[in-house]
């Protein structure tokens, strides 16, 4: 497949832009099976899907003519989840179309209202907008539905998911009915599927997605850790890579806040990406990290939604994704456009049949092992620091930089170091600014020898004959230990998990229970490191625990 059966205009802007064929995307879009016809897409990020549907509504939009029709009651109107996305398909379109003449205008939550209004007051080919702004046009007059040929949802499933549902069906139900409806999905849930059957007519189903559903270019990582060391893990994970740009996924605006401040805090050039941030703010963090003020982003799901950053090649999931989908949109920011990404994953051990459930369901396949060491950091650091030092030396020297060098060397005092000193100067000053790493906990992946079957309550977990590693805790009926409380927090305390625990004996001023010994020493050098509302209770063992 060509681009050849495009319009000319269009076939000028992607020579331009240096597209020499179509991706798979975007050849499923221009056969001629498609063409006319609604459209039900899946296919992966960074797969050219914005240009895809750029030029499956050329037909609707320029058909054989040479050039766009003066600008008037819009053509074509793309909806998509977030600002950044419509900011960016506004972007991609914008650059497609010029050409051929073609306008296109933008209407996103966080901007003002009053000004595209009147944006759109002077015409457009193609607005491309969120759900909640593109009905408030709508209800308020601003923006003519009649004149419609086509409407393009991307990544529809994400806006169902943000609970946009009426806000879709109320825009679809304003549009004309003989339009086209072209509907990109990265899946198809049950929801995306009644959308479509209520919406579309006879829609040709298209699915790009590679049979293991993850980009080839993205490196899939899996990294065993403490579950209290996850922001150390972070720390040694970017310092190993090194990445021009990297991205950190957590769950929570409260997480992203606190890991955030904690990478500043070492070092890292680091912005945050979050719900409560306004739209300026949100610019501001995205144009430092393109501009190279910032290295690190650390956002959520949803305030990451659309983000394109081409340098992006590391993303680091800080707290496991919710579902394989998630993964997958998460790990799609890197890796695009051709270019090798990185996803890493950060497994607590506690979670690890999580985490093989979440790899295997997304039909990725990750490498396991630990998180890098302070060892393996710095061996990695002594590698780029040479490179960097040689190229340093053999980059040729202005004069006024050789007449210091040879005032120096003439110096008594500096001559009389050496060589060697004045190398390790060097890789000194080089090294200042490196964040430090951090010292991490020894995980011994060993499982637990009944983790396959459920342990009864009171059931030991050694072979029959042997026993576990006695703990004692100061609180016993007297304080009203309570089985209830007593496994979860046992397990919360020591980063083991329940199968990991044995029998326990509630006494009157102490409880005692038996922790498995493979795991007896990670759970004491848990224990030891108490906080929070139950610092206050002790646990030492009862007999000598040997490492791992």
């Amino acid at each position: 497949m060509s681009f050849d059966s495009l319009p000319a205009p269009l076939r000028d802007a992607l020579t331009a832009r240096g597209y020499a064929a179509p991706t798979a995307v975007q050849s499923a879009v221009l056969t001629p099976e498609a063409a006319g016809r609604d459209l039900l897409v899946s296919a992966q990020t960074g797969s050219g899907k914005t240009v895809a549907y750029g030029l499956a509504l050329a037909p609707e939009l320029i058909g054989d003519a040479p050039r766009l029709p003066p600008a008037g009651p819009p053509l074509a109107l793309v909806v998509a989840p977030t600002r950044e996305l419509a900011l960016q398909v506004k972007a991609e379109l914008a650059w497609l179309y010029a050409p051929a003449g073609g306008r296109i205008v933008s209407c996103v939550g966080g901007m003002d209202p009053v000004a595209e209004r009147r944006q759109l007051s002077h015409g457009a080919h193609i607005v491309v907008g969120t759900p909640g702004r593109l009905r408030d046009h709508l209800e308020r007059g601003n923006l003519a539905p009649a004149a419609l040929r086509a409407v393009v949802l991307d990544e529809a499933d994400e806006m169902l998911d943000l609970g946009f549902k009426e806000e879709l069906e109320a825009i679809l139900d304003e549009t004309p009915a003989e339009r086209r409806t072209l509907l990109f999905s990265a899946t198809v849930p049950r929801g995306i599927a009644a959308l479509a059957k209520g919406y579309q007519r006879d829609a040709l189903r298209i699915e790009t997605l590679s049979a293991d559903r993850g980009h080839g270019d993205i490196e899939y990582r899996a990294a065993i850790v403490a579950p209290h060391e996850i922001e150390r893990a972070v720390v040694n994970i970017l310092r190993l890579e090194d990445a021009r740009i990297s991205m950190v996924f957590c769950a929570t605006r409260a997480t992203v806040a606190r890991l955030h401040g904690n990478l500043s805090e070492r070092g890292f050039s680091t912005v945050a990406l979050s719900g409560e941030l306004s739209q300026a703010e949100r610019n501001r963090a995205l144009q430092n990290l393109r501009d190279g003020r910032a290295r690190v982003c650390v956002a959520t799901d949803v305030a990451a939604r659309g983000i394109d950053l081409p340098d992006l090649g590391l993303v680091i999931h800080a707290e496991l994704p919710r579902d394989p989908d998630t993964l997958l949109h998460r790990s799609g920011r890197t890796g695009r456009a051709g270019r090798k990404g990185v996803s890493v994953l950060l497994v607590p051990h506690t979670r690890r049949s999580l985490g093989q459930r979440l790899i295997a369901a997304a039909r990725v396949k990750a490498t396991w092992g630990p998180a890098p060491s302070v060892e393996a950091v710095r061996a990695r650091d002594d590698e780029r620091l040479g490179e960097q030092a040689l190229a340093l030396v053999t980059e040729e020297p202005n004069d006024a930089d050789i007449a210091l060098a040879r005032r120096l060397l003439t110096d008594p005092a500096f001559a009389a170091h050496g060589p060697e000193a004045v190398t390790a100067a060097l890789l000194h000053v080089l090294r200042g600014p490196l964040p430090a790493p951090e010292e991490l906990s020894e995980i011994n992946e060993r499982p637990s020898p009944r983790q396959a079957t459920p342990r009864r309550e009171n059931t030991p977990l050694v072979a029959e004959g042997e026993e576990g590693i006695w703990f004692r805790m100061d609180v016993g009926r007297d304080g009203r230990a309570d089985p209830k409380w007593l496994l979860p927090f046992l397990c919360r305390r020591g980063h083991v998990t329940r199968q990991e625990i044995g029998r326990i004996r509630i006494l009157s001023r102490e409880t005692q229970f038996e922790v498995a010994p493979y795991a007896a020493a990670r759970f004491a050098a848990a224990a030891r490191k108490a906080d929070g509302d139950d610092a206050h209770i002790h646990i030492i063992p009862m007999q000598p625990v040997k490492a791992p």
